[in-house]
């Protein structure tokens, strides 16, 4: 007696794979020259990229395909870059453009003005031409973000007000 279901009514209760998977990392197949980690024989253009890290005082330089963004293959060349969220909605990353053009269509955490000022954000960032950027402080880009809706300067820490606000719970 044979009690296996058909195949239609087997695959319907197989159990469905999940929606994310945790995939193994990707492992770079590009040969690069040992100067400037310039990709050779791909397809896709690429841009020298130079930043200039005012923290640390230290100059990078790579080189960055128009369809990588800029801080993911700074990484994987094992360059130190700051950054926060990775989404390109905080300014920690933020970047003064010296020379070049950016694209950056996912940069939600700079306005359209700082944009036009030549501001831009490497994590979603990529480079359109060879690029000059320097880092900035991100309290600072903030500040000329936002600084106009707190017209009176920085928020200080009121501990008072504070003491009384837990009081009422």
């Amino acid at each position: 007696m044979n009690l296996q279901a058909p195949c239609t009514f087997s695959t319907l209760l197989r159990p469905k794979p999940p929606l994310y998977r945790r995939l193994p990392p990707l492992k770079c197949c590009l040969t690069t020259t040992p100067e400037l980690q310039m990709p050779v024989g791909v397809g896709v253009p690429s841009h020298k990229v130079t930043v200039h890290d005012r923290k640390r005082g230290l100059v990078h330089e790579f080189f960055v395909p128009e369809d990588q963004y800029i801080l993911h293959t700074a990484e994987a060349q094992s360059i130190s870059l700051p950054f926060a969220c990775r989404h390109g909605c905080c300014t920690s990353c933020a970047v003064r453009v010296k020379s070049g053009q950016i694209r950056q269509p996912e940069a939600l955490g700079i306005s359209a003005e700082l944009k036009s000022k030549g501001y831009a954000l490497l994590c979603v960032g990529f480079p359109s031409s060879d690029i000059e950027v320097e880092t900035q402080d991100e309290d600072e880009v903030y500040w000329l973000q936002f600084g106009r809706y707190f017209a009176r300067g920085p928020i200080e820490r009121d501990d008072y007000a504070l003491e009384l606000a837990m009081g009422d719970e």
